[in-house]
């Protein structure tokens, strides 16, 4: 009995100080970049601190950075960063997955719901984008049978059309969806996730990630594994303080404004999964359509694990 009160106490002695050591840590030199909009809101509050060390771009230029090569650490969505990898165009590995899907089918039809989708035309956005394809994936795996599919190029497209069309249906994105409500009541939006979660069993599919440059994470390990903590804090602060989050979102212009930031973090899926516990979930999001991730699963050494 001894030797196990003794163990424990050694496991939390370690684990205080290992804690210690990454608070410790000074990371004020690491640079980050990362795309305006939902997925930035997981680094929402450190941002607000210490605004220089982040670069937000607009998120259709966000894989640029991989080439560029300048940031320590990069959000993305996570297909791309995995194919870019696999390619050997990319040198960052996966540190964690940090938004687990945004994605929202609306309209404004009177009590519209899912059913409405059958035998009527859909307009998604993104086409040939990870995000499309689980879109229709999880129609297909509910049963429920679009038309037509159309396509516009974003989700602001997407919010256009629900605002002006009042029979459209369309897959949109927080904060695009909120923020189409709070101009028009009659919209109701129904989560991409619950479709998912009932045919996969999963919350949500792992679409945006965290991905650090290898060079850093030879050259400075405490300092990454420091700052994945950091962040790891950020992500749980977009569920238990979202007024600091939607103040911070607001104030570096990542979002529009803290009434819309403060209705749509709760609904963007937010929080920290390491790569190598988020692996298993990677993998199946990837078994929707392999070619948004280089056509096979991510290798072994794409998933960093914190030594």
């Amino acid at each position: 009995m001894k030797r196990i009160v003794l163990l424990l106490v050694m496991v939390l002695f370690t684990t205080v100080m290992m804690m210690t050591a990454a608070a410790d840590t000074d990371v004020s030199d690491l640079k980050i970049a990362a795309p305006s909009g939902a997925p930035a809101l997981a680094l929402a509050t450190l941002a607000a601190e210490n605004p220089d060390q982040y670069t937000f771009v607009a998120a259709d230029t966000i894989t640029a950075e991989f080439s560029n090569a300048t940031a320590d650490f990069i959000i993305a969505p996570l297909n791309a960063g995995a194919k870019l990898y696999k390619a050997g165009k990319s040198t960052y590995r996966l540190g964690a997955v940090v938004s687990w899907g945004n994605l929202y089918f609306a309209s404004q039809r009177d009590g519209f719901t899912l059913e409405d989708i059958n035998g009527a035309e859909v307009t998604l956005f993104g086409e040939n984008t990870i995000n499309a394809s689980v879109a229709l994936y999880v129609l297909e795996k509910n049963g429920i049978t679009p038309a037509s599919v159309a396509y516009l190029a974003s989700a602001a497209n997407t919010q256009q059309l629900l605002l002006s069309d009042d029979k459209a249906i369309v897959l949109t994105a927080e904060p695009a969806l909120t923020a189409a409500s709070m101009k028009n009541e009659h919209i109701t939006g129904y989560p991409v996730n619950e479709l998912y979660k009932s045919v996969s069993g999963y919350e949500g599919y792992t679409q945006a990630a965290l991905f650090i440059k290898a060079d850093t994470i030879a050259a400075q390990p405490e300092k990454v594994n420091a700052y994945l903590k950091l962040v790891e804090e950020s992500c749980g602060k977009c569920t238990t303080d979202v007024s600091a989050v939607a103040k911070a979102a607001a104030a570096l212009e990542i979002l529009p404004n803290e009434k819309v930031a403060s209705k749509a973090i709760p609904n963007c899926a937010i929080r920290y999964l390491a790569a190598v516990e988020a692996r298993e979930q990677v993998e199946a999001t990837a078994g929707i359509d392999l070619r948004q991730f280089g056509g096979e699963l991510p290798a072994d050494d794409f998933y960093y694990e914190a030594k």
